[in-house]
């Protein structure tokens, strides 16, 4: 029986992993589930799934939760605050987390359950944009696992031998693929992008997702942090990492070898899938999405990203090439530009802006400590908030 805490319960992975875990109630138990402010959700979780413990963002949000859970019977205990994420993450009653907080914040309770020891199911890719190099030896010198959720890392994953130790060339691996749909303006005229509104940005064709990450996935930013995180998953050098536009989101990356051989993942676009693959490992379980029928899809489609209209994407691979805190810079920058976006202070083609701006007037340096890359970060944060000040409408 694997013990499970899962941080971000009622966002979208949080709710597909909640799924997987029903159908199997003989495999797992829910030990904590944590949440920033959706308090009625993560009740309605508690009360399904009885975890022994429970952390919120607030304490006037523990004390909404305490009452509802109070009225409906179930003992979950509650806490509050960065403390208690990562005492669920790293509690010796725990054998799996599943690192799924958007953002920043995900990342010191993820890297505690590293430094615990745990197997780490990770969906929250700024915990490697950021902190790369100190999050793999943490996991390294600590004895954990580490395993993607990312439907693109997944794939990757599936597509290496399970021998690989990120070490491309002794696998005989010639290029890493990550597939992307392009999101819902792949073929929208770009000089129409700067009227572009919050919720058609967040429409996206294939994937149901969270507000956050459907911009990032228009903007193309989602697979400039992708790249950022495949670098340090699996050893690649940026110039063996390559992104492709596949629209239908059939193929959900590949793995290109010497020898001429590529091997792909494919499935239908449900995060259930990677979520049940990463629980199982390295067996197989039921996730509930549907087998894929290539003769209802048939046709698949590709074609090279366009850097005017993504530029986001070029930034992330000019962050990863100036390594140290740069990626922090850019992740920072982009959290609070696309906050400014869905907020509707700035526009949609300003949100890239905000970010090149950050990135080439902040000086970055080594990613030595988590209070460099912290520092960083709020040094970057302010940045892009008096730039999107000084622009709002």
């Amino acid at each position: 029986m694997q013990r499970i805490t899962i941080l971000g319960a009622t966002g979208s992975i949080g709710v597909s992993t909640l799924d997987v875990l029903a159908r199997h109630p003989d495999k797992y138990q829910v030990y904590a589930l944590s949440a920033h402010s959706r308090v009625e959700q993560l009740a309605a979780q508690c009360v399904q799934f009885r975890p022994a413990r429970a952390v919120v963002g607030s304490a006037q949000a523990a004390q909404r939760l305490t009452q509802l859970l109070a009225a409906a019977g179930v003992r979950t205990e509650v806490d509050y605050g960065e403390r208690a994420l990562c005492a669920i993450a790293s509690s010796t009653q725990v054998d799996t987390v599943m690192a799924a907080i958007v953002g920043a914040a995900g990342l010191a309770p993820a890297l505690a359950a590293a430094l615990a020891g745990k197997k780490i199911l990770l969906a929250n890719k700024e915990a490697l944009v950021m902190s790369g190099q100190l999050f793999m030896d943490a996991v390294h010198d600590n004895g954990a696992t580490l395993l993607p959720i990312d439907s693109e890392h997944n794939a990757i994953f599936q597509s290496l031998p399970q021998s690989y130790q990120r070490s491309p060339a002794a696998a005989g691996v010639a290029k890493i693929v990550l597939t992307a749909s392009g999101g819902p303006f792949l073929k929208r005229a770009v000089e129409t992008l700067e009227h572009v509104t919050p919720d058609e940005a967040c429409k996206h064709p294939n994937w149901e997702m969270g507000r956050k990450i459907s911009v990032d996935s228009a903007t193309m930013m989602n697979k400039g942090l992708e790249v950022i995180e495949a670098h340090w998953l699996f050893g690649a050098p940026a110039a063996l990492i390559e992104v492709v536009i596949h629209p239908q989101s059939v193929i959900h990356s590949m793995v290109s070898y010497v020898d001429g051989s590529v091997i792909a993942e494919l499935g239908n676009p449900d995060m259930r899938t990677p979520i049940a693959h990463a629980l199982a490992f390295p067996d197989r379980i039921a996730s509930g999405v549907a087998q894929l029928d290539l003769t209802a899809v048939g046709t698949l489609q590709f074609e090279k990203p366009d850097f005017a209209r993504f530029p986001c994407l070029a930034l992330a691979f000019e962050a990863l090439a100036a390594g140290g805190t740069a990626p922090a810079l850019l992740n920072a920058a982009n959290e609070v530009a696309v906050q400014a976006f869905l907020d509707t202070r700035i526009g949609f083609r300003d949100i890239d802006r905000v970010i090149a701006r950050v990135m080439h007037e902040n000086d970055h340096g080594p990613a030595g400590s988590i209070d460099a890359v912290m520092a960083q970060d709020a040094r970057a944060r302010a940045a892009a908030h008096a730039i999107v000040k000084a622009i709002a409408r």
